[in-house]
């Protein structure tokens, strides 16, 4: 299992708490288990379940009524019931913990102050002393979790002289129920909050506690959330419609006599983010009369409270909603409206188009939305895994640093110790998306104490011109002309971060503003391209095709980028060596010859003077393959100057703003089709927004024309594809680099023309799977060709057709909730495709006197397994235990021109090395082993080093028979093809547009495992993350050119909740592999998997289809991608949404863009 420390530290915190935690044992809705809002993109959730599950007991099926999160009361026995062998742990003993220090227990917190240049903090321990600080300084910010603090410090650049932490005061942490009132202390904590909230549902009669249940469903916070005053919170318009009482108190300035005063809750909200509140008072309690997804900002959400007499007619109605205007607020035409009428008898905000936040019409509609689901509640009340007999490889293996992952030992590039003289980083970046610089003045922040230096374009001793593909188009600082926010202009160095970062802020630079452009479209338009060679691939006679079909259909595929959003942001560290100009670099980059290579060229010396070395990085996801380099540069420059050691590690936003993103695309496309729907002719552009550099969007690109094709034989087949050039951050490699995109046109293609001709998706498909021996449209004989078998198994094994009957039956009985079903097969090229040389890599292997094995080779551990797996085919091949191989790092000096780790390669090209280097050492051993049978392998190494045999060996791998003319259209473009599918079903909410995954069958050829247990996880994370493609991960940027979703807040990766109910992997079964060439048969899986997570999508249309039959919408589907629920909200086109429909005004823009 890898998961992240705090993600035991929750769930151990739980246990201590409860001595057990309580769940179903097979749902991931653990309703009772607080990891919910803790996030991982590497797993895709279920080891880290499985691991919790174990603290559970299991002896016990749950029963569906008690909704301990999945419903069905089949599900624990199933869970019992598979195949794969089952691991028995001891079980947890509360007694057996280690007992909390008795001195914290004790623990009576003091008061304390404390003050510095610009600030002041106090912590008072009494509610007068608080009151007496507050009458002081009036102006001063009280802080308790500290949460909105710190987001307007950093984002907003607001700053607070003086704070007061009000966490220890007792007045302000009570609680207490009295006949008809609950009173709760403002700055309780929320986890307290929810406990108390929980006895409230005991201590009150039912008819008094509905208000309990809801804040329990929905509580986000308590009084920073009430005094913030957000538009969106989703606890004040509980309060709001529940007519809520809130305690204010101040110190009287004349009398010092504490005074308070009540104010209920419609009176306490004044505007955006503005309250009642003297500077002087404090929110002291909270009078409650006694009468949902996880870890999310809420676009609209409401508060409804009907009060109903013996005959159910209305006596008092308080509706609250927030996301609507600038402050939470009540509809009081609504709320008069129903006074006295009965309840289930069949224009209060106006929204404009340009409305902040955006999605106008899908926020109106979920106004209406909510008020039916009330009013309706409101009346209702009245795999098999097959082993392999080899001694290591093929073994489940646990990865090799997850001890110490799980527990925070293992260290990443910014857990290196702090070195002697080491000063810290931070970048100035531009805050205009396309403009000529005028000046950039420093004075004001190198005046500040503690900075050391600031950098720009004039001090780069070597080059100031990089660029990691075909142009070099890249400066390492700004010089004339930012091409995009975000770019890097300067760096500032100091003694601290905190220092570094604020000195930043006063660094002053003088713009001139051009015209820029955001969206393929505006590309487009202006004819904005990359000076890069124009692809195509033409196969057949595309025209006569079209000529001949019986039917030709035009459409348009609008596809959308992605975050990586790794764990761990960039980071560097660099080590200047004053004596020979050598450099060492310890940097989060899955790329570190490429780094090495270009920090030589930036600084003016030889590479042979760098060293490159990673231990781990914290996720990649090709997110680090290019796009890691340009801190390092900034870095090394500031090093080269001022001769001290020089770190760095990115904030998320800056991360997000800097480093690029998966590319959006845009697929226009023309189909030839016979009548009995067989494909004849394909003409399809392929566009994508490369951003203000070229990086590896022309290689993401052509990808992308190579699998547009997904399992599909088409004869006569023109893609072509255009590289648009534009005012947004560089993107760059992803996870699939091109390949789901590509595959995602193809199957909008299929579904779209299934729907035109009135005939069945899935039958579509089935008639036009290729077939082995077949070529593809770039002349690719596809050999080991297993897609029909997988087809087959998995409709088998996910049971389709007896679900497709079911699920019709569930849609034509249920008018707002819907089902759907998609079967979605893939298969993707493993290779380098446009440059050839990195398929290559080298090993280096030493064989110590005590026995013991070192490695070293070319790929980074970036929790994918690798380092693991390469231990395993050292351990096999030389034919040691495996606890006797270890592998220090990745590191320039060790193993030379390395490729980087991607292209789902690396096990196969580094392994086949490390393979290739023990071979040798296990020939130059075997007559010492053959003539000492009888000795330990140890002495056996001793006995060849006294004969001076030597015990280090090099390995090398290139892979062969691939490469390709893109001129010619011919040669072998890959060297194989890892292939699946993936059978999903999913329910959307047709009033509000979510959408939950009931269950996945997902199956993968993965050849011959080295580690099964790796490769399923990797199919996990990265079906998992294919998921957040396709549904909820909305890249989205400000008509200015910002990046709007830049942090958790606005960009929603999956969670725990978002991940299959029922999620089952099975591997192909009795297959073959006479032309695999890969070391001990296996196959690349890190990138396969993704595009199966766009099954969700395609059965999320398959129920929006239903939607609209059930209103006789019959026109074509056409979604694009993300699925965000105001995407299928919009797409499901009812009747109320045509009637919240707001229109585009002429002087309107949009709020935010989609690029």
């Amino acid at each position: 299992m890898k998961t992240k420390p705090n993600i035991v530290v929750i769930s151990d915190k739980k246990l201590r708490l409860s001595f057990k935690i309580v769940f179903c044992v097979n749902s991931v809705h653990m309703n009772n288990l607080s990891v919910i809002s803790n996030l991982c993109r590497c797993t895709g959730y279920r080891p880290i379940l499985d691991a919790a599950k174990t603290l559970a007991n299991p002896s016990k099926n749950c029963d569906a009524t008690e909704n301990l999160g999945c419903d069905r009361a089949d599900y624990c026995k199933l869970f019992f019931d598979l195949k794969f062998p089952q691991i028995k742990f001891k079980e947890y003993d509360v007694t057996q913990e280690l007992i909390f220090p008795p001195s914290l227990m004790k623990y009576i917190p003091e008061p304390l102050y404390f003050s510095g240049r610009k600030s002041k903090w106090f912590r008072p321990v009494s509610l007068n002393k608080l009151l007496y600080l507050k009458s002081r300084y009036p102006y001063a910010k009280l802080v308790s979790g500290n949460t909105e603090v710190g987001i307007e410090t950093k984002f907003k650049k607001l700053r607070y002289n003086v704070q007061i932490f009000v966490g220890d005061i007792p007045e302000l942490k009570t609680w207490e129920f009295k006949d008809d009132v609950l009173l709760i202390g403002a700055y309780i904590s929320l986890s307290i909050f929810q406990e108390i909230l929980q006895d409230a549902l005991e201590h009150y009669e039912p008819h008094q506690t509905q208000i309990f249940k809801s804040l329990l469903e929905n509580l986000p916070t308590s009084a920073g959330n009430i005094i913030t005053g957000s538009p969106i919170s989703d606890l004040n318009p509980i309060l709001l419609s529940s007519k809520m009482l809130f305690y204010l108190s101040s110190l009287e300035s004349s009398s010092m006599v504490a005074t308070d005063r009540v104010i209920p809750s419609e009176s306490f909200w004044t505007g955006h983010r503005q309250n009642c509140c003297e500077e002087t008072e404090i929110l002291e309690k909270i009078f409650i009369a006694a009468k949902r997804r996880d870890d999310d900002i809420a676009i609209v959400n409401a508060g409804l409270s009907v009060l109903l007499d013996d005959n159910n007619q209305v006596k008092e109605a308080a509706f609250a909603f927030g996301g609507m205007c600038w402050v939470t607020v009540r509809a009081p035409e609504s709320e008069n409206f129903v006074l006295g009428k009965k309840w289930g008898d069949q224009n209060e905000f106006q929204m404009k188009f340009s409305t902040p936040g955006g999605m106008a019409t899908y926020r109106k509609s979920l106004v209406v939305g909510f008020m039916y689901k009330f009013w309706y509640d409101v009346s209702k009340s009245v795999n098999i895994i097959v082993g392999k007999d080899k001694t290591i490889v093929g073994k489940q293996i646990p990865h090799k640093s997850a001890m110490k992952q799980v527990t925070g030992e293992a260290m990443y590039t910014d857990d290196i110790p702090k070195l002697q003289g080491e000063l810290y980083g931070a970048l100035v970046l531009s805050q205009k998306a396309h403009a000529k610089i005028l000046g950039i003045d420093a004075t004001e922040a190198l005046a500040q104490p503690g900075v050391k230096g600031f950098f720009s374009a004039k001090d780069v001793p070597g080059s100031n011109i990089w660029g990691p593909h075909i142009l070099h188009d890249e400066e390492v600082f700004a010089s004339e002309k930012v091409n995009c926010v975000g770019q890097i202009i300067g760096l500032i160095v100091a003694e601290t971060q905190a220092i570094a970062q604020e000195a930043v802020g006063l660094v002053k630079v003088h713009y001139s503003e051009l015209p820029h452009i955001l969206t393929i479209e505006e590309a487009i338009e202006n004819n904005s391209f990359f000076p890069v060679k124009f692809r195509s691939i033409v196969k057949g006679d595309v025209e006569k095709g079209l000529k001949e079909a019986d039917f030709v259909f035009e459409g348009e595929t609008r596809i959308g980028g992605q975050e990586h959003f790794y764990l761990e942001t960039q980071a560097t560290l660099i080590i200047p060596k004053i004596e020979d100009k050598e450099f060492e670099i310890h940097s989060s980059t899955q790329n570190p010859t490429e780094t090495q290579i270009v920090v030589a060229s930036v600084l003016g010396i030889d590479a042979n003077k760098i060293v490159c070395r990673v231990k781990r990085i914290g996720g990649g996801f090709g997110g680090k393959e290019t796009r890691s380099i340009p801190l390092s540069l900034a870095l090394a420059v500031g090093a080269w100057h001022l001769k001290k050691p020089i770190r760095c590690m990115l904030d998320r936003d800056e991360d997000i703003i800097i480093s690029g993103q998966r590319h959006p695309f845009l697929g226009r496309w023309k189909v030839g089709v016979t009548k009995d729907g067989k494909l004849l002719a394909m003409d399809i552009q392929i566009f994508n927004n490369g951003g203000w550099s070229a990086d590896l969007s022309a290689a993401v690109l052509e990808r992308g024309m190579t699998h547009v094709d997904n399992c599909y034989y088409t004869p006569n087949v023109r893609i072509t594809g255009r590289l648009c050039k534009t005012n947004i951050h560089s993107n760059t490699a992803f996870r699939g680099f091109g390949g789901p995109q590509g595959m995602m046109i193809s199957e909008n293609i299929m579904c779209e023309i299934a729907d035109r001709m009135g005939i069945d998706v899935n039958d579509f498909r089935e008639k036009n799977l290729y077939v082995e021996g077949q070529k593809t449209h770039f002349n690719q004989a596809l050999k080991d060709w297993h897609i029909p078998l997988i087809y087959r198994q998995i409709k088998n094994d996910s049971e389709f057709e007896k679900r497709r009957e079911e699920i019709d039956k569930f849609n034509s009985e249920h008018k707002w909730c819907k089902r759907g079903l998609a079967l979605i097969p893939t298969k993707y090229g493993i290779s380098f495709v446009t440059a050839l040389h990195l398929n290559q890599a080298g090993a280096l292997v030493h064989i110590y006197l005590d026995g013991s094995v070192l490695i070293s080779h070319g790929g980074v551990e970036m929790g994918q397994g690798l380092h693991t797996k390469m231990l395993q085919i050292a351990a096999e091949s030389l034919g040691v235990p495996l606890e006797t191989v270890h592998l220090m790092e990745t590191a320039t000096n060790l193993v030379v021109n390395t490729s980087p780790t991607a292209a789902s390669v690396s096990s196969d090209i580094n392994g086949y090395a490390v393979s290739n280097a023990c071979k040798i050492l296990t020939e130059r051993l075997n007559p010492y082993r053959e003539k000492m049978s009888d000795k330990s392998f140890k002495e056996i190494v001793h006995a060849a080093y006294l004969d001076r045999v030597n015990l280090s060996a090099n390995g090398y791998y290139k892979t062969p028979d691939i490469g390709y003319d893109w001129d010619k259209n011919e040669g072998q473009m890959f060297s194989y093809f890892t292939m699946g599918a993936a059978c999903t079903e999913v329910e959307i909410d047709v009033l509000t547009g979510d959408h939950t995954i009931l269950r996945t069958d997902l199956c993968m050829d993965i050849g011959r495992s080295i580690n099964y247990a790796i490769d399923v996880g990797q199919i996990e994370g990265a079906f998992v993350q294919g998921v957040g493609w396709c549904t909820i991960e909305e890249t989205l940027h400000f008509p200015n050119g910002h990046v709007f979703t830049k942090g958790p807040g606005n960009y929603k990766i999956p969670g725990f909740r978002d991940i299959p109910q029922d999620f089952r992997i099975y591997t192909l079964k009795d297959a073959k592999y006479p032309n695999l060439k890969t070391t001990h048969s296996s196959k690349g899986v890190g990138e396969p998997p993704l595009f199966l997570g766009s099954s969700v999508f395609f059965a999320i249309r398959d129920a929006i289809k239903s939607a609209r039959q059930s209103i006789n919408n019959e026109e074509t589907v056409v979604v694009s991608s993300p699925a965000t629920p105001e995407i299928i909200r919009l797409a499901c086109d009812d009747e109320i949404i045509r009637s919240c429909k707001v229109e585009r005004k002429d002087e309107e823009s949009a709020w935010v863009l989609r690029v």
